[in-house]
């Protein structure tokens, strides 16, 4: 029997929306403030899974500059219609306090990879929009509303509107369809028509450890909708011991081959023992991953089959097995004038006057500009982790003058919680390697007056992470061949949503390469090559 192992998407790639073509399979996640926007993988088998595009490319489709921290693109919706892709996304620029302002955008495309359209704005009531199609051929909008009045609930209700295809907008009459359970927080609504029924699929109870989906059905499209008998449809909130915690946030998916199946938002926590813990739980450093699980149905009900909590391993469809090429490099040379996928940049694309391929060619070319902790213009590019387990390296040429200028590699959460090793400048030692850490916005250079000095005649630094699990440390060699690894120990978990103070983040971790020259010089580093392997 051919079994599927969870997650089938590692590492930060939440909130999945899953689209049938035929019998290719697509999958739609978030990526908050990383640019490009929405990362969209490929299937054949529902087991083996590879990145094919960013759809938000362009700074027209999505211009994230001053964004905050897990703000930018939440929940995409991808489905395929009329000879076409349609794929809805929020833009979220309000995180903190009474509001979420975020507004909701359409987009096209014939061709999964293909240049997507220009944007069409829908609503800015709430977050999570999701385009129905029925089959007398109207469209409807779903999407929370938020409440942002004193003393009331925010999560309002789900609320539905039709959208016009010849008026590129949203008509007629609004109309709450859904309020939710006593878990509350109702979020990310998905239609569906089966069976006789509209089956309505929602998340609950928040995205950490008491995270559910809701599946609710209707005869009337408008409501009023009963909810499963058994519900939640999928959770973990009552198997704390299960290795795949935070289930919820779902799509559905049927089949050619008529299975049915769920993809859904799940959450590995480090294996930790004796760990100072937020949440009995621990941390997700990788952050939150997508899983998936085969359903089966009852008196016209789904239900997951081996119980309403997640699986590790499951029986995959009856396909054949296609195995792509990995499309994730080992090692990338930077020969190329165009960036892997995986590589993303934070909230703006970077043209040619911040990073270029071509400037040096065989070399990814960062122009110094502003600092770990901006919200605006970082030169900086970086991978999602996506193990435990795994070796991440780069070499850099870089030649500061002031202790304001500095590249190195990085492994980053958020503007608040990183490190890096970097080459930077002191008055008395000339170029020097030194470490930074930013923990929850307080800061600290542990190596004190220990920094490395660079030899005068080196003119490149082999910079390296190595993570193991609960930990990481960095090292560095002047030839490639000879490493000294750095005497401090950094804790993984610092790297997670579950750590960050204040609540409310959303993505993971993150190794790359930075450069910064807050003097305004924009002195450029010249990355030669970046490695991310995992060890096993």
């Amino acid at each position: 029997m051919n079994m599927i192992q969870n997650p089938i998407l590692q590492g930060f790639n939440p909130d999945p929306s899953i689209c049938r073509v035929d019998e290719d399979y697509y999958i739609a996640v978030s990526t908050f403030e990383w640019f490009p926007g929405v990362g969209i993988y490929h299937s054949k088998d529902l087991k083996n899974w590879h990145l094919v595009s960013r759809p938000l490319n362009r700074i027209t489709q999505l211009d994230m500059k001053g964004n905050p921290d897990s703000g930018g693109v939440w929940a995409p919706a991808l489905s395929y219609a009329d000879g076409k892709f349609w794929l809805i996304y929020t833009d979220v620029k309000v995180v903190d306090g009474q509001w979420k302002d975020c507004h909701n955008y359409l987009v096209t495309c014939a061709s999964i990879d293909g240049e997507w359209s220009e944007p069409i704005h829908l609503n800015s009531s709430g977050f999570d929009p999701s385009l129905f199609h029925h089959d007398d051929g109207k469209k409807y909008l779903v999407n929370m509303m938020w409440d942002q009045r004193v003393g009331h609930h925010p999560f309002y209700g789900i609320v539905m509107q039709e959208y016009s295809v010849s008026e590129r907008k949203l008509i007629g009459k609004k109309k709450i369809i859904f309020q939710g359970t006593d878990v509350k927080l109702t979020e990310a609504p998905h239609l569906y028509q089966m069976n006789g029924y509209y089956y309505l699929l929602t998340a609950e109870g928040g995205t950490k450890y008491d995270h559910q989906a809701t599946i609710a059905r209707s005869k009337d499209l408008w409501g009023p909708y009963e909810v499963h008998p058994e519900n939640p449809l999928i959770s973990s909130f009552q198997t704390p011991r299960n290795p795949l915690q935070k289930a919820g946030h779902a799509s559905i998916v049927h089949t050619h081959t008529d299975e049915w199946y769920l993809v859904h938002l799940t959450g590995r926590p480090l294996q930790q023992e004796n760990k100072p813990l937020l949440d009995p739980r621990g941390y997700c450093p990788l952050g939150r991953e997508t899983a998936i699980q085969r359903l089966e149905w009852k008196q016209d009900w789904p239900y997951v089959v081996g119980g309403s909590h997640p699986s590790v391993n499951i029986q995959a469809p009856a396909m054949d097995e296609v195995v792509w090429e990995d499309d994730v490099e080992e090692v990338d040379d930077f020969n190329s004038y165009t960036l892997n996928l995986h590589f993303q940049s934070l909230r703006i694309p970077l043209n040619e006057t911040i990073m270029s391929l071509r400037d040096n060619p065989g070399h990814l070319r960062l122009y110094g500009a502003e600092s770990l902790t901006s919200k605006f213009t970082q030169a900086h590019i970086a991978r999602r982790w996506q193990h435990f387990h795994f070796t991440a390296e780069t070499k850099v040429s870089f030649r500061p003058e002031t202790f304001q200028q500095a590249a190195g590699l990085v492994n980053y959460y958020n503007t608040q919680n990183w490190t890096a090793l970097q080459i930077t400048w002191h008055e008395e030692k000339g170029r020097i390697l030194d470490l930074t850490t930013c923990d929850n916005f307080t800061f600290d250079q542990p190596l004190g007056a220990d920094v490395i000095k660079i030899p005068d005649d080196i003119e490149s630094v082999y910079l390296r992470v190595n993570v193991k699990e609960t930990l990481y440390k960095y090292s560095y060699s002047f030839d490639g061949q000879d490493w000294t690894e750095i005497p401090v120990s950094l804790p993984s978990h610092k790297l997670s949503d579950d750590y960050i103070q204040g609540g409310g983040f959303f993505t993971g971790a993150f190794v790359g390469m930075q450069c910064q020259d807050t003097s305004g010089q924009k002195l450029h580093a010249d990355f030669d090559y970046f490695m991310y392997r995992e060890d096993k």
